[in-house]
């Protein structure tokens, strides 16, 4: 894979994918997400996300809106755990008018008080429709269970109560701390020169909002699972179960991802939809996820299913599990699942958002980009006995969490 990095002189990163098309999809990803927020700040950085959008020392926010929808293109956010990414997508004559406006929404957004009082309202609105999706809020739950006491664990979208209290102090406050452009990267997928990309660069991105410390990751501590049943009073039984996993940059991750995949991946003929929904049809939807972070991580299993149905459900998920530690899969079968995770990867690599988010993330955590020929040398040299090992690891049932919404 061809790419291109600069490093300006306020230590923010640019990495160029060049693609021979007429969109280009630029960005920011910033290293800053909910687990950086204090106590009294849950919710925080995704409320910077919305307010992002609301002003700047020189555009009012119908501004910033129609800057980009003008001209065909589109300008998007989202903020995880551990990451704020403020996105663009705009033909390639464009691409300076997006840089300019990503820039300036990041670096000199000014928080007006009365558009953050209208903002909190939506953001309620968003948090109340969330909860009444039970299949969604259980992750989250879910997530506060596996790493309580721990910011990791917070509720991305945050407290209704605190969100009513913040103010313009509060955002500033908040982007002063943890805005570094050391900790960002800026990502370009497209047909572009790359000098004139560094210039431009140097001209929009030079700025720096770093006045105070940012607040140091703590690791979360050590995991006690938990067996937990909340009364939702919903139709289905809604269940989930899992445990920590590992971080971005443990040897085994890559083992993982294939496992998971193996499990409960998007595939119809994963382990799990084979037998619960395929066999004795009893869900419609069966999944597994993995989800490493910097310093941790944790997979889970989630179904809904009728109540009657839900001891019976738990019990295959068990047994698929207890399956993958008693004995090492037969070589087809690994080379088959093999196969099905870098086709899997390949056919994601064609979608071009995505891939040119994955881009800014990936250089954001390892300073470099792995092509699809190393990532499959990686996954070729998984062995059967490896997964086994990793299955006996995660799947112990003395260290799997449960919750379980009725």
């Amino acid at each position: 894979m061809i790419y291109q990095t600069y490093t300006l002189p306020n230590g923010l990163r640019i990495i160029h994918k060049p693609d021979s098309t007429a969109v280009t999809y630029c960005g920011l990803v910033i290293n800053t997400g909910s687990r950086d927020e204090v106590e009294k700040e849950q919710g925080m950085a995704h409320f910077i996300e919305h307010m992002l959008f609301k002003g700047t020392e020189k555009r009012r926010s119908g501004h910033i809106i129609n800057r980009l929808e003008n001209v065909g293109g589109e300008l998007n956010a989202y903020t995880s755990k551990e990451e704020t990414v403020v996105y663009a997508i705009v033909l390639k004559e464009y691409f300076e008018r997006s840089m300019e406006l990503v820039s300036d929404i990041v670096f000199h957004s000014t928080f007006p008080q009365k558009e953050i009082d209208k903002e909190v309202v939506i953001i309620i609105d968003e948090i109340q429709s969330y909860n009444d999706s039970p299949s969604e809020l259980i992750f989250d739950d879910f997530e506060e269970m596996i790493f309580a006491h721990h910011p990791i664990g917070h509720n991305i979208l945050g407290k209704p109560e605190l969100l009513e209290s913040y103010t313009t102090e509060d955002a500033n406050r908040f982007i002063q701390r943890q805005y570094k452009p050391e900790e960002m990267v800026f990502f370009v997928l497209g047909d572009l020169n790359f000098n004139q990309l560094i210039r431009y660069g140097e001209k929009y991105l030079n700025g720096s909002t770093t006045k105070n410390e940012s607040i140091k990751r703590v690791s979360p501590t050590s995991y006690q699972p938990i067996r937990k049943e909340i009364d939702k009073n919903t139709h289905q039984v809604h269940f989930i179960l899992g445990n920590r996993s590992y971080d971005l940059y443990h040897p085994d991750r890559m083992g993982m991802y294939l496992l998971n995949n193996i499990l409960g991946g998007p595939g119809m003929n994963s382990l799990l939809n084979l037998s619960l929904r395929e066999k004795h049809g009893l869900v419609y939807n069966v999944e597994s996820s993995y989800q490493p972070f910097t310093d941790t991580g944790m997979w889970s299993v989630y179904f809904g299913c009728d109540t009657e149905n839900a001891a019976r459900c738990e019990q295959l998920v068990l047994s698929a599990l207890q399956k993958l530690c008693d004995q090492p899969l037969p070589e087809n079968a690994l080379k088959k699942y093999k196969l099905q995770l870098m086709g899997q990867m390949a056919v994601s690599s064609e979608h071009k958002e995505n891939f040119s988010l994955s881009l800014g993330k990936s250089y954001l955590r390892y300073g470099k980009i792995e092509d699809m020929e190393t990532v499959k040398q990686m996954i070729e040299a998984i062995t059967a006995e490896k997964l086994q090992l990793i299955a006996v690891e995660m799947f112990n049932p003395k260290d799997l969490s449960v919750l379980i919404y009725r």
